[in-house]
């Protein structure tokens, strides 16, 4: 139990950058984390200590937010000035307006290819938790990453002057 406990606290910061990612809200970022991190108290008999905790709690977190904010989130509006991404760097109006952008291409993307690009980029896990986190092959994963990154690229290229 200490072991899941002290996982746990440690997969808290990427879990909300994620969480973020996915709802483009501060406090619907705080709520989903919350959610995630006490189903995952409630449900801790159901891990498998011999995985990694943080694919297990990304799944957790994937699925609450499909399944209890997905109604909501076709309303929102890209909250980029309220993230608070990086306590070191302060982004220039322009830098915001490419990353406002982005955000825009990214929530333009396939729900799959979305997905995987939202837990490798933000949540930093590897291709092979990544796979675990949605149950799928790995290739599978490589295959949607790739497509979403050669998607962003297209759309940036077609854009440019």
């Amino acid at each position: 139990m200490p072991r899941f406990r002290q996982e746990l606290k440690e997969a808290l910061p990427g879990l909300w950058r994620y969480a973020f990612a996915l709802t483009r809200d501060r406090a619907r970022a705080d709520d989903l984390v919350q959610d995630c991190a006490e189903r995952a108290l409630r449900k801790r008999h159901l891990w498998q200590e011999d995985r990694p905790l943080r694919p297990w709690l990304a799944k957790m977190a994937l699925n609450i937010h499909r399944n209890g904010y997905k109604g909501a989130a076709r309303h929102l509006h890209v909250a980029y000035e309220d993230a608070d991404l990086s306590a070191h760097a302060t982004p220039s109006p322009e830098q915001g307006l490419e990353a406002r952008e982005m955000l825009q291409r990214v929530d333009g993307l396939p729900l799959e290819q979305r997905d995987v690009l939202l837990l490798v980029v933000i949540d930093g896990l590897s291709y092979a938790e990544t796979a675990t986190a949605l149950g799928i092959p790995i290739g599978t994963v490589m295959s949607r990453l790739s497509r979403a990154r050669a998607a962003l690229k297209s759309e940036f290229k077609q854009e440019a002057p």
